[in-house]
């Protein structure tokens, strides 16, 4: 049991940043945090923080471990559960993540359905334009697209979105529809950074080795706000199907290129491998999967 405390201090040390809100926490002194993770240090042999009297950081071996360290502390929660007959039953925190618009459409509804069905269950949803570690940063499970470069962790195919370019109606009827990839040089084009980096679009083998460099008028981070400067008529830009969809479906918005498009890529909700996967992550991506693909399916 003294190996499971100093595990437990030091992810509380870690998350909280600070021994004293650990301490906090946990319910015990400063003293003993620090007494359990100097055991822990001096068992390893390796230092886990590197302490000032103003800031705590983990070292290189401390992030190294606490990658480890929360899979075991997770592993071991789920066998208590499971002992206890309690697995049939979700329960505890779930950490989620998507990017910003996806989470938006897909998730945040999703997550609001689930909890209703779980009362046991509480749940945060970080939303970000960029991939995240998901170990690192505590999260249960994520909604990605594109394919899965870490094999550590397990996916659930969703469904499969495309890349589509899309004007309006009243910007083409004033500067027309372009007929090939570089016939967007004669365009206003507003780039969604998340999509069209390097200021270049990419498309299916042909013509300058299927990619195109552009000059935006508008560059954007975020893709809700490009595609509300698309629907204004500023100018061409790019979304995801599920983004677009209900724009096209209602004439706001208008495919271009097409026949150039490239393939769909992946939806995946994705989590941390584990020997035992914890009752509400299970239950999470079994209540998800189908639903999000209902939507996708849909477009």
């Amino acid at each position: 049991m003294d190996r499971f405390h100093e595990l437990e201090v030091f992810l509380a040390v870690a998350d909280a940043g600070s021994f004293a809100k650990a301490g906090l926490r946990l319910r015990i002194s400063p003293p003993a945090v620090t007494r359990a993770v100097s055991a822990l240090e001096d068992r390893l042999g390796v230092r886990l923080f590197n302490r000032t009297t103003r800031s705590l950081s983990l070292t290189d071996a401390g992030a190294r471990f606490l990658e480890n360290a929360r899979r075991l502390m997770g592993e071991w929660e789920t066998a208590e559960r499971e002992a206890a007959g309690e697995a049939a039953e979700p329960s505890g925190h779930l950490a989620l993540t998507a990017s910003v618009t996806m989470g938006r459409g897909l998730l945040a509804p999703i997550v609001s359905a689930f909890l209703a069905a779980h009362p046991k269950v509480t749940a945060s949803v970080l939303l970000l334009d960029r991939v995240v570690n998901l170990v690192e940063e505590g999260l249960d499970v994520a909604l990605r697209v594109g394919a899965l470069p870490d094999s550590t962790l397990v996916a659930r195919r969703v469904g499969m979105v495309r890349r589509v370019l899309v004007a309006s109606p009243a910007y083409l009827d004033r500067h027309g529809t372009p007929r090939q990839p570089s016939d967007l040089k004669s365009h206003a084009v507003i780039a969604f950074t998340g999509l069209m980096p390097n200021r270049e679009w990419r498309y299916l083998a042909g013509p300058n080795n299927g990619h195109v460099a552009l000059a935006p008028r508008l560059e954007i981070n975020d893709a809700g706000a490009a595609l509300a400067a698309a629907e204004r008529g500023e100018g061409i830009t790019i979304g995801l199907s599920y983004m677009v969809g209900e724009a096209m479906s209602q004439g706001r918005l208008l495919p271009l290129l097409d026949e150039f498009t490239l393939p769909p890529v992946p939806v995946q909700l994705v989590y941390p491998q584990s020997r035992l996967v914890a009752p509400k992550v299970r239950a999470f991506v079994d209540f998800a999967a189908p639903r999000v693909r209902e939507v996708l399916e849909g477009l």
